[in-house]
């Protein structure tokens, strides 16, 4: 098969490699839609390896290159012998990471017994940590990290589910900690900043007016013009830094109480700097950004002072369905195809094939037109 193997750091080839195995309990997809997503772009870049060998070291991309895409949906091509419930022509979508269950292993340990999948003692993840993932032609996964993708809903929306699965995900995790401001607690949260207006932070406005149903005023800060006519469109109150004095205009808003919620989605490390002025003492900040390369610790001291609480999230897990499929993740599925979070408006440019995808981390990450890729493979078949 056809893939695209980062070899090492902005160092992008395709190849042919070897088609994926299919053990019993897994299927073979065809790769139909990939969403290219910010992580895949650190790893590209060198701001992010977690492919770590068993001492915890990141591994070189020239000594294990890699394949990326996370977010992917396509066609079930082959089942295992052991698979029921799936067959061939299904299409589907995927959780990219394996545990217990997606592994069939017994005992389970105690993060997916507690419903933290994406912290599995065993984990492993498909596009991120060293298997392979989805941009290629073919891609093997546990028949039970698969969910079918409905009659009415496209292939390339479904790849977009992870991405909503992750917002899920942290969101739950901030509702678990034991924050002052809460959304339906003594002390209500009744302002919310979101620093970055890209997928993610798009996403977070739209799961916080539309699922959680969040009366606050809900800032979002970003440079972009088209990112922000989205955050108006999606009911938020848009903050165009290129223009405006970010602590002033909070203070504005808030009436000088400054946010009780603060979201990091942009992974710009500069924003750590701005927080201190805009966040309110013993309010919560979400580190949901990646790719801090680069800057001192020692920005965090001023955060620190102001006593919040942090929390800190990964990925899509939260559990399991009684068929063992991942609970977040059909979540994000009924979200997505029954329109109350919209993913569409977002997905600026497309890639027809392995052979234009450099063009996004190369050049389409950096116009300021973009907000979300996606590549498809169309012509994958069982040979």
């Amino acid at each position: 098969m056809k893939a695209a193997l980062l070899k090492d750091v902005e160092r992008l080839v395709v190849e042919s490699i070897s088609d994926p195995e299919v053990p019993p309990n897994e299927v073979l997809i065809g790769v139909r839609a990939v969403g290219v997503c910010g992580t895949d772009l650190h790893i590209y870049q060198g701001h992010g390896n977690w492919a770590f060998d068993a001492q915890g070291r990141a591994i070189p991309l020239t000594e294990r290159p890699q394949i990326l895409g996370h977010e992917f949906s396509g066609e079930v091509l082959e089942v295992g012998r052991e698979v029921k419930g799936l067959a061939p022509g299904d299409r589907v979508l995927c959780d990219q990471g394996r545990n217990c269950v997606s592994q069939g292993r017994w005992p389970r340990c105690d993060y997916c017994l507690s419903g933290n999948s994406h912290q599995c003692k065993y984990y492993g993840e498909h596009g991120i940590t060293g298997l392979q993932g989805a941009m290629a032609e073919y891609i093997a996964m546990p028949a039970v990290n698969c969910l079918k993708v409905p009659a009415d809903m496209s292939l390339e929306l479904a790849a977009l589910v992870e991405p909503l699965g992750c917002i899920i995900h942290s969101s739950d995790w901030v509702d678990r900690s034991r924050a002052r401001y809460t959304f339906a607690g003594a002390e209500p949260i009744r302002s919310i900043l979101i620093f970055g207006a890209g997928p993610a932070g798009l996403l977070f406005l739209q799961y916080l007016r539309n699922v959680k149903q969040c009366p606050s005023l809900i800032l979002v800060a970003d440079l972009r013009k088209q990112n922000l006519r989205l955050v108006e469109a999606f009911g938020g109150t848009p903050i165009n830094v290129a223009c405006d004095n970010l602590l002033v205009a909070v203070a504005e808003h808030t009436k000088g109480e400054r946010a009780h919620y603060v979201i990091d989605a942009c992974g710009n490390a500069e924003i750590f700097r701005q927080i201190p002025g805009v966040l309110r003492k013993q309010g919560t900040v979400l580190l949901y950004g990646g790719g801090h390369k680069g800057h001192d610790i020692s920005v965090l001291d001023p955060i620190l002072f102001l006593e919040p609480t942090l929390v800190a999230s990964v990925g899509a897990s939260g559990g399991f369905d009684p068929d063992g499929r991942p609970t977040t993740y059909r979540r994000a599925l009924e979200l997505v195809s029954s329109g109350k979070v919209k993913v569409a408006p977002f997905v600026t440019h497309r890639y027809d094939g392995l052979e234009e995808i450099h063009q996004a981390f190369e050049q389409d990450f950096q116009r300021e037109d973009y907000i979300k890729g996606v590549l498809s493979l169309e012509s994958a078949t069982v040979k």
